[in-house]
């Protein structure tokens, strides 16, 4: 799957349920307290949930071909709540095949219930994140997912809350893409740059892509820890310079 730039957003269920540590003080919660909404009530977007099958006065898509599209990232695509609408939304991602629809989630465990019938060995136009915020997490969630028929599968750091080792799925050769972020808002729990920066050599070593995406509002570097705006995080990871692209082999 390549990579794209100003990815869109499209959730076509909103709310979710708290599983794992990561979830602690999940931004959409917080968000959603701001407007007096329980975000433990998962619904069907009304609006959105079409959103890739939109077009324009003159018929054609909304979201150009090529688009990088971020699948359901206020609530979980596996969630027991959204089985109901689940098939209709995998028709839409198989309808626009031209997208690359990158997909996360905390319930990969129920991933062979929740797959259409036609899934085969995975839709070349989608990506599962399995997100695994600490060793616990990565140790339990990514025996299963390299099993899986899925043709890029990415792991989520994310919110990164200790030291992470991933050299075992790494040498699989299974991962496209290990992302990693810190925690955003009040009450951010520490993101350690040492982590990040272990992870990044992890990658390095297996020659596999590696994104650092976001700081955290509680930031540790050099010994001393730096407060964020969340509006700020995205640009200060970036200037870290950590992002990696594999190198091709050659016969």
């Amino acid at each position: 799957m390549e990579k794209r730039k100003q990815p869109h957003m499209w959730n076509p269920w909103h709310g979710c349920h708290k599983t794992s540590p990561g979830c602690q003080n999940c931004y959409v919660y917080l968000q959603d307290k701001g407007f007096d909404k329980d975000s433990s009530i998962v619904q069907k977007s009304i609006s959105n949930f079409n959103l890739p099958l939109r077009k324009t006065r003159q018929k054609e898509y909304s979201l150009q071909a090529g688009s990088l599209i971020h699948t359901c990232f206020t609530s979980d695509f596996f969630l027991e709540e959204a089985d109901k609408w689940r098939l209709d939304a995998w028709e839409i991602i198989k309808k626009r095949n031209d997208l690359n629809f990158i997909i996360p989630t905390k319930r990969i465990h129920r991933f062979l219930e929740c797959i259409p019938s036609d899934w085969g060995k995975g839709y070349d136009n989608v990506a599962i994140a399995v997100s695994c915020e600490n060793q616990l997490y990565a140790d339990k969630r990514l025996p299963f997912f390299l099993e899986l028929p899925i043709k890029h599968k990415i792991v989520f750091v994310a919110p990164i809350l200790e030291e992470v080792h991933l050299e075992k799925f790494l040498a699989t050769k299974k991962l496209e893409k290990i992302c990693v972020a810190g925690e955003s808002y009040d009450n951010a729990r520490l993101c350690d740059f040492d982590w990040v920066l272990n992870l990044y050599e992890q990658c390095k070593k297996y020659n596999t892509a590696f994104e650092f995406y976001q700081t955290g509002s509680n930031f540790k570097k050099d010994g001393k820890i730096f407060k964020i705006s969340h509006f700020k995080e995205f640009a200060q990871a970036k200037k870290a310079g950590l992002d990696f692209e594999p190198k091709k082999q050659t016969d």
